[in-house]
């Protein structure tokens, strides 16, 4: 087994845009004193940024339906200098979750499968509920989800029931991780709306705050108090607390809005089965669980969390191996090599991609090939060939796929279970009158 180290972020940005000058790093946990990627002492090998009240017009969905919304966007940048590569991003209204893992762990992703489930209005809208993403990372399966449970002081039971509907709705399709909770490591956040109980106004609990006294506080918090009870969450862990409440600020101060109780409404919590293996114990330690008071562009502020799990040690046999791709020639047909394990199950419909060796998003792609017989006519483009002597397959792309010199990768996708079985050297491309100059 070895470390992996998962860095989650929740934060409901009330339907806010970030500002063009808005530095997301401190709230990524990097280091913001120097521009070098050397001065970074523990680089995570996967965020996880669960958004809650990403703004959800028809004009905005329509643009995120192409593009990233304005959120995922500056994250995306911010985390590129470290080559981490958007894996997915899924979207209800303003539920946005995305992923980030770093390139090195690409070729072990495996087995992605998204649910939500819609809570507002009775359960016909989706502007409160969940939405989550499992998947499995170097053999250990997990499942994040982001909510956003029904609002108000007086509306317990409701969340209560949200919890349950979520927990409970959601089935995915893989029999030994049918459940949320039957995954090796869960990751749960988002806004909980859970408030406290009581009649402490407003006033007092910022006083409370001002003075030092947050755990007595807690005390009458409703997350902690039904995850005591077993009423809901009690599956689930929490780091301690040790930052003030959240919610409910004046936008743009670190005033609290009067109008408003105060309350820890975003939070992180986690879960792991430490038994799921025999002769192997999974384990979870999490740090650094904290708020973000100077990042004020929503009524709420970010919390984060660092949690190391261990994995499995990465296996070196390559279920698809590129033999070395030598200089591509733009605006020609080119032909691809690689090699597939025996035992590996194929689907006509999985298929080989170019990427620019820079991507930041597996989304990006600048053309692609179905990969696995039987597909099209072998008169067509993009025709698989399959050396049965050696185990050697050829896919040959059409001489628009790469319109560009440059540098570039491929990837191999399997197309029922989502998951990245190879990827190639980094190799350029070129005309050929100026692959042939270059030579002299």
């Amino acid at each position: 087994m070895e470390d992996f180290l998962v860095y989650s972020l929740t934060y409901n940005v009330a339907t806010r845009f970030p500002g063009p000058g808005d530095d997301f790093r401190p709230i990524l946990g990097l280091d913001t004193s120097s521009s070098s990627t050397s001065t970074y002492v523990k680089i995570p090998d996967m965020y996880i940024i669960a958004l809650q009240e990403v703004k959800a017009q028809p004009q905005n969905m329509v643009w995120d339906t192409l593009f990233d919304d304005p959120w995922t966007a500056k994250v995306k940048d911010a985390l590129a200098p470290f080559s981490f590569v958007k894996i997915h991003t899924l979207r209800m209204q303003g539920l946005v979750t995305s992923l980030y893992l770093k390139r090195s762990h690409l070729v072990y992703l495996r087995d992605v499968e998204t649910l939500w489930t819609r809570r507002g209005f009775g359960g016909m809208w989706g502007n409160k509920g969940a939405v989550s993403i499992r998947l499995v990372l170097h053999g250990c399966s997990l499942c994040i989800v982001n909510c956003h449970l029904t609002p108000h002081d007086h509306m317990l039971k409701e969340r209560i029931s949200d919890y349950q509907e979520i927990l409970h709705g959601q089935t995915f399709s893989y029999q030994e991780t049918s459940n949320i909770l039957f995954h090796d490591y869960v990751f749960w956040m988002g806004d909980f709306n859970f408030r406290l109980n009581g009649n402490t106004t407003s006033d007092e609990i910022v006083d409370g705050v001002s003075n030092g006294k947050c755990s007595e506080l807690l005390k009458e918090d409703q997350l902690l108090q039904v995850r005591m009870s077993g009423e809901a969450f009690s599956e689930l862990h929490e780091l301690p607390i040790t930052f003030p409440p959240t919610y409910k600020f004046e936008t743009g101060v670190d005033n609290y809005d009067s109008k408003r109780r105060p309350a820890w409404t975003d939070r992180i919590l986690y879960h792991v089965n430490a038994s799921a293996y025999d002769n192997v114990t999974l384990k979870v330690e999490g740090n650094n669980y904290k708020a973000h008071m100077p990042f004020r562009c929503s009524d709420h502020r970010p919390v984060t969390a660092s949690f190391q799990i261990r994995v499995f040690r990465p296996t070196t046999l390559k279920l698809v191996d590129f033999v070395n791709v030598p200089l591509w020639y733009t605006g020609e047909s080119n032909k691809v090599f690689f090699k597939v394990v025996p035992t590996l199950e194929t689907s006509p419909d999985d298929w080989i991609a170019i990427f620019k060796a820079d991507f930041t998003s597996i989304d990006d792609y600048v053309a692609y090939v179905y990969a696995t017989l039987p597909h099209i006519d072998a008169e067509e483009e993009g025709r698989v060939s399959t050396d049965e002597s050696s185990g050697e397959r050829s896919v040959t792309f059409s001489e628009n796929s790469i319109n560009f010199d440059g540098s570039y990768v491929l990837m191999y996708f399997a197309h029922a279970s989502r998951s990245i079985y190879g990827m190639s050297n980094v190799f350029e491309s070129a005309s050929r009158g100026l692959a042939a100059g270059a030579d002299l």
